[in-house]
């Protein structure tokens, strides 16, 4: 019996570890990620609330875990981010940047783990979204360029257009007042209307009288 009871708080961190554990802060701030229960942690892991905010995968992913050298190794996506504190793992000290939601596992030798629930402000499930509406300043540049370039190609159409019907026009004026006339590709004047030749003079023939 006194085995057992023993063996309870064990067994109990094996299977709920320490969910009451729960941290906030803001990108830049600094927290620190202790593991509890856990007599000798061997490793850390990150299951992050928003995966596909960051282009990751669903579930664990190993972020740090202790070497034989004394130097744990990180994760490189939170390579400089991520430090221990102490001589071991059990003490980490993380500076937060936007994607880091989520909850952080301290597993031990025996699998026993305790549970750090982070919450960084400004995450949310639509970051994707925000993404997409913080870099749109592009394509609206682009669209208002597209939009002069239109407006400027229509007033020049519109120009060529008026300054060919005036001139077609001045040419229509100059031709009614010259009176000019193409033929065969070459101008010349029409002449005014012909006028009845004047009639022929009567002529005269003189007669020698008779001999």
């Amino acid at each position: 019996m006194a085995l057992a009871l023993q063996l309870l708080p064990l067994l109990l961190s094996r299977v709920q570890g320490d969910p009451q554990v729960s941290l906030q802060g803001s990108p830049g701030e600094r927290v620190n990620l202790s593991c509890r229960g856990v007599s000798d942690p061997t490793r850390w892991a990150w299951a992050p609330s928003f995966p596909a905010c960051e282009g990751l995968s669903k579930g664990r992913r190993p972020i740090l875990w202790a070497s034989s050298s004394g130097t744990p190794t990180v994760l490189e996506y939170f390579s400089g981010r991520l430090r221990s504190l102490d001589t071991g793992i059990k003490q980490l000290e993380l500076r937060l940047r936007a994607g880091d939601s989520g909850t952080f596992f301290c597993k031990g030798r025996q699998e026993n783990e305790s549970r750090t629930m982070l919450r960084v402000l400004g995450d949310k499930a639509d970051c994707r979204a925000s993404e997409s509406t913080r870099g749109s300043g592009y394509p609206k540049v682009l669209i208002a360029l597209l939009g002069v370039g239109l407006v400027l190609g229509l007033g020049a159409s519109g120009l060529v257009w008026w300054r060919s019907s005036f001139h077609w026009a001045a040419c229509g004026r100059g031709t009614r007042r010259t009176s000019l006339v193409t033929l065969q590709g070459l101008p010349y004047r029409r002449s005014p209307p012909s006028q009845p030749l004047p009639r022929p003079l009567p002529t005269f023939v003189l007669s020698h009288p008779p001999m």
